[in-house]
């Protein structure tokens, strides 16, 4: 079965293959740069210090990361961050590691929101904005919907999975801000070398395709929502 890049150029054709590798490049880089605005509004002035307040991909991905991306459809970015340089302390960990999926969100809501007035003047003959999408001609309204559809889907996806409460994930840290036995629980070494597997239990196990599915859920709502009152 062709996944990734080449199973959307397969099945959507080659501008929604472009689409999900500049969505996936550029969420994933927008999320990191999240985690280092709010590092930096907290004090901790590291992102700076190793030049990772960039918009270069490269720097927060890497390349084994942007290959997977093509390839797998899968991929990752780090922002090296200080928390003993947080101005709130442990409680400080709530507000940086919280800011990257908070990005996902806000480009989340741009996205369906978008395509919720884009799609609004055919609702009269479609009914929804599902039979909208699939009945729209080959054209610029077309590809926009189309690119603004994985937008959408891949940042709900992203800022639901990394929310998952177990480490490296952001939402880890964010219960570790409120909860000192979290807190001593996840900086166990034996939990912290296992971060890698559990990454990859999380990854393939379809933890993230239902978290897609329940974010393209509501987004849809949404969508038809925005239509609804535009048409």
């Amino acid at each position: 079965m062709d996944i990734g890049i080449f199973g959307i150029y397969n099945d959507l054709g080659p501008a929604a293959a472009a689409a999900f590798l500049f969505w996936g490049i550029f969420s994933i880089t927008m999320h990191e740069l999240g985690h280092g605005w709010a590092a930096i509004w907290q004090g901790d002035n590291t992102p700076r210090v190793y030049g990772r307040m960039t918009l270069n991909p490269i720097v927060h991905m890497g390349w084994t990361s942007l290959i997977l991306l093509a390839v797998a459809g899968i991929a990752w970015g780090m922002m090296p961050t200080n928390p003993g340089n947080y101005r709130w302390g442990r409680r400080g960990r709530i507000v940086v590691s919280g800011a990257g999926p908070a990005v996902n969100v806000i480009l989340w809501l741009g996205c369906w929101t978008a395509l919720g007035l884009l799609l609004g003047k055919y609702m009269d003959e479609a009914g929804n904005i599902g039979r909208a999408i699939r009945g729209l001609p080959e054209g610029t309204d077309r590809q926009l919907a189309i690119f603004l559809l994985i937008g959408g889907s891949l940042n709900g996806m992203l800022a639901l999975f990394n929310m998952l409460p177990l480490p490296p994930f952001d939402g880890a840290s964010i219960v570790a801000g409120f909860s000192r036995t979290y807190y001593r629980w996840m900086h166990n070494p034996r939990v912290a070398s296992a971060g890698f597997f559990i990454v990859i239990v999380a990854m393939f196990s379809g933890v993230g395709g239902v978290m897609g599915r329940a974010a393209d859920f509501v987004g849809f709502g949404l969508a038809n929502w925005i239509a609804h009152l535009g048409h």
